[in-house]
């Protein structure tokens, strides 16, 4: 194979591989589960720029609401779920708006 074409390939298949990997780079994603009135885990630890999902296995709705407003799921119906995506790091109280006495901690790192 001629030196120049050899470069070249090499160049075509490096290009490649990165965009392979970029592709495949979707953030990890962690679940809640919202059942029994309670949130499981209570705490539960992302990064910045990871997912969390809670997900209602309780036959009537629930709110994941931060105390601080930061964040605010509304209604998650019956066998619905509520995807969050976080931004900035922090320690982030939340509860149900229709069970308070729901409480769970979201910690971002």
């Amino acid at each position: 194979m001629p030196r120049k074409l050899g470069r070249s390939l090499v160049w075509v298949l490096a290009a490649a591989a990165v965009h392979a990997v970029a592709a495949d780079q979707t953030p990890p994603t962690h679940q809640v589960v919202i059942e029994a009135v309670q949130y499981a885990p209570q705490l539960i630890t992302a990064k910045v720029g990871e997912v969390i999902v809670w997900v209602n296995h309780d036959p009537f709705p629930h709110t994941v609401t931060a105390t601080g407003k930061q964040f605010d799921s509304h209604d998650i119906a019956p066998g619905g779920s509520w995807k969050f995506q976080a931004t900035k790091a922090g320690l982030f109280e939340y509860s149900c708006t229709y069970h308070p006495a729901m409480k769970g901690m979201l910690r971002i790192e």
